[in-house]
């Protein structure tokens, strides 16, 4: 049973989720001080408000209503998308592009043995054709 358990958590796959989890944690960390260092003291400055979630706030019958708070999660989120692109997804790709490129190249390439033993195949077939 302990034996099934470990294979399970070594598996490759365990491992990269819970290295994705962690630098999840810590790009949340980033973006969270992207947030708070920059952006919300820029639309305080704008708005003036600390952030955009306090932006067009109103009661309607004791049902409190904040359009400001839903722009804010969209905002957090494009920013988050953008900045995952950016930062892995683009460069992951452009890695990946290079790599089979490279890989596309080598492939093209015959290797160096097989290029001489092709050669002497042809020359021993052409030796055997005169009479």
């Amino acid at each position: 049973m302990l034996a099934g358990f470990k294979t399970f958590i070594m598996r490759g796959n365990v491992v990269d989720l819970a290295v994705g989890i962690v630098i999840g944690s810590a790009f949340a960390l980033v973006i969270t001080g992207l947030m708070d260092g920059i952006l919300n003291p820029l639309i305080a400055a704008i708005f003036g408000e600390p952030d955009i979630s306090g932006v067009g706030t109103f009661e309607l019958n004791g049902a409190f209503f904040s359009i400001g708070l839903f722009l804010q999660a969209v905002l957090n989120f494009l920013i988050v998308a953008a900045a995952l692109y950016f930062v892995v997804v683009m460069p992951m790709n452009m890695y990946a592009e290079r790599r089979r490129r490279v890989e596309d190249e080598v492939a093209e390439e015959p290797d160096a043995d097989l290029a001489l033993l092709t050669e002497i195949r042809d020359l021993l077939a052409a030796q055997a054709r005169r009479p």
